[in-house]
């Protein structure tokens, strides 16, 4: 694909969007996974966008979002056809998450929780627990999320305290959860507890818990610079009794379980800053190019032109280096300083690229009847999400230096 053959004045936002996707990423994605791709790009399109600021406005949890990915198949992203998913690679589910993230960043969260949950159920739990669960989250019936995250444990995840102990046949969970995506409507709650702590790291375990279970309390969405139509709040246990049925990974196993889909989450929010990237890119060149001022339009001012080709050109980079660590992981080759890498340098310049691309529209680019506000609010949370950027740093200096 070449420019020269592209007639981009003529193309509305969204076509020029797609259009800036270069061929090298979307030949790496096989037929069937293409045809995930496109059903949600159009779902994103139809069933998102248009409402995406509305959520953001109302600060709830899109709950119509996600009834309606269910009914397009993009629940069970990650589970094997067999069990009735979409089997979708990770190179796949990249593209999935970029194109609903061009149209609205929080959801595709919502959606990348919830599929990786799953997706570990599909592949962690005991044969019992997939057959009562994994129905229910394939199909949308219910929504899941994934509790590890702790009001004073972030990144050194290994350091939870939510405790686990026995009483007679039970389990009985105290403690607190917090960042929790989905939590203000989660259905299903994947929750780590420690339930030795002599063990350290080992003596975590993994709960499945459903979301009506006495002893959960739940606060309300936190407020937040945005995104906040994924739901994150807080969660409590206070004496939560569970048995053993609802045990999905077993003591020593829990926290490798946690740790086993943090490089493919790296990737996916890399992903996913591509995306709004790309929406920021499309929207702002359609602007420039049919605003007159100076005698001429915009898009013909070489500091804008200059600013945009920036722009084009961190896209470029920030999608090579999300597909490059993606195809590491579908392929079983180690990818944690991939992942780092893209995982980096995609918040950064997505923020960058984003509000750079406001800058060229003037005034106008502040105004919230186009989507690049809410992407460039949603830009800075990324560099929270699955490991802030000095994790990112520890993990690339290490393979540098140790």
């Amino acid at each position: 694909m070449t420019s020269a053959a592209i007639d981009f004045d003529a193309m509305p936002p969204t076509e020029l969007a797609h259009e800036l996707m270069p061929e090298v990423v979307d030949a790496a994605v096989s037929a069937p996974d293409q045809a995930v791709v496109d059903r949600a790009a159009a779902w994103a399109s139809s069933a998102v966008a248009p409402h995406a600021e509305s959520w953001e406005r109302e600060r709830r949890f899109a709950a119509e979002a996600f009834a309606s990915a269910g009914d397009e198949r993009l629940c069970g992203l990650l589970v094997p056809v067999a069990d009735g998913g979409s089997g979708l690679s990770q190179v796949g589910l990249a593209r999935v998450l970029e194109e609903v993230a061009a149209a609205d960043f929080a959801i595709a969260f919502v959606l990348v929780c919830h599929n990786n949950l799953a997706g570990a159920v599909s592949r962690r739990a005991p044969a019992q627990m997939r057959e009562r669960a994994l129905g229910p989250l394939v199909s949308g019936e219910r929504l899941g999320a994934f509790l590890l995250t702790e009001p004073g444990v972030g990144s050194d995840a290994a350091k939870i305290t939510t405790a686990a102990r026995r009483d007679g046949d039970e389990w009985v969970i105290d403690g607190r959860k917090a960042w929790v995506s989905n939590g203000t409507a989660a259905d299903v709650m994947s929750v780590y507890a420690q339930a030795d702590p002599a063990a350290g790291h080992r003596g975590i375990m993994t709960f499945l818990v459903d979301g009506s279970t006495d002893g959960i309390e739940r606060t309300d969405g936190y407020e937040l610079i945005g995104a906040h139509g994924i739901g994150t709040n807080e969660i409590r246990f206070n004496e939560c009794r569970v048995s053993d049925a609802d045990v999905m990974v077993p003591l020593g196993e829990g926290f490798v379980a946690a740790m086993e889909g943090i490089d493919i989450a790296r990737v996916l929010v890399a992903a996913m800053c591509c995306g709004m990237m790309r929406t920021g890119l499309a929207t702002a060149i359609d602007y420039v190019r049919k605003r007159q001022a100076f005698g001429g339009r915009i898009a013909d001012l070489q500091g804008v032109r200059f600013r945009l080709a920036d722009v084009a050109t961190d896209l470029e980079a920030a999608r090579l280096l999300a597909y490059r660590a993606a195809l590491a992981v579908a392929e079983g080759r180690p990818a944690a300083v991939h992942a780092a890498h893209a995982k980096k340098f995609a918040t950064r310049v997505a923020e960058r690229g984003l509000a750079d691309c406001m800058q060229v529209m003037g005034a106008v680019g502040g105004r919230r009847d186009h989507p690049l506000p809410r992407h460039l609010a949603a830009s800075r949370l990324t560099h929270y999400v699955d490991g802030a950027t000095e994790i990112q740093d520890v993990v690339i200096s290490r393979s540098l230096l140790d």
